[in-house]
């Protein structure tokens, strides 16, 4: 069964995430002797602030991404040079048999531009194993141990590309999920803070309440506006992760 994707429960941008935290850390800190009375002390803020710190040090979609990119890019210029070793193999097959004939088929390599990763390495392979077996017949059109390394060595650089590139897919999916993770465990951090910070300030002092209200759409902000309310932290619109 696949595994359930980690889904975010907050609507704010990672960037802005951390500056509300901060914010309302500061906040608490201000009014520790009142936080202090429902059990939320100076050792949970610090390991709040912490946790915001690690959070703010992880790398973003866009860096694991750009990683993602430039392994396939290189694994692209790989896989260009494999196909070109691969053809001169073959051009030099289709000079002594023919392209049309069984030795020239033994080879597999006929659709080489529409060929998966794994098909590529599994040709290259091949065409290395067939090219040795008929080496005595191939020699006058200069097909020798120099021209089979060449693609050996190109399927095994392709190959090892091929395992690279996938690896750093998987740490892609393996950051973007560690960073919701943590994304939810300050954003559930910061809604306790916050809860204590409206019941302390609630009935006595309206604007401070308000410093302590988190609003995640503009619609909420619109909403606070006719009621007469007086916002006091930055508003943060609905939108991608940053």
């Amino acid at each position: 069964m696949k595994k359930q994707a980690v889904q975010r429960k907050h609507n704010f941008p990672d960037a802005d995430l951390y500056m509300i935290c901060l914010d309302s850390i500061r906040l608490a800190l201000e009014d520790l002797k009142q936080f202090q009375t429902y059990g939320y002390d100076a050792l949970r803020l610090k390991t709040f602030k912490s946790k915001c710190d690690q959070f703010k040090e992880l790398p973003d979609d866009d860096e694991l991404l750009g990683d993602q990119m430039i392994l396939t890019e290189k694994k692209a210029s790989y896989g260009e040079n494999l196909k070109a070793s691969i053809r001169s193999l073959m051009t030099r097959v289709s000079t002594k048999f023919g392209n049309r004939s069984g030795r020239y088929r033994k080879f597999g390599a006929s659709k080489l531009g529409d060929m998966t990763d794994a098909q590529l390495v599994f040709c290259g392979r091949r065409v290395v194993r067939v090219a040795r077996q008929q080496l005595d017949f191939l020699d006058d059109v200069g097909v020798n141990e120099n021209v089979l390394k060449r693609i050996s060595t190109a399927t095994q650089e392709f190959e090892a590309s091929v395992n690279r590139k996938l690896d750093r897919v998987s740490d892609r999916d393996i950051g973007v999920e560690l960073r919701v993770i943590k994304g939810n465990d300050l954003y559930e951090e910061l809604v306790i803070l916050c809860n204590i910070g409206k019941d302390i300030w609630r009935e006595s002092d309206k604007a401070r309440y308000e410093q302590y209200c988190l609003y995640e759409s503009n619609n909420d902000q619109k909403i606070a506006r006719k009621e007469g309310t007086t916002l006091k932290k930055k508003v943060v619109r609905k939108g991608k992760q940053m």
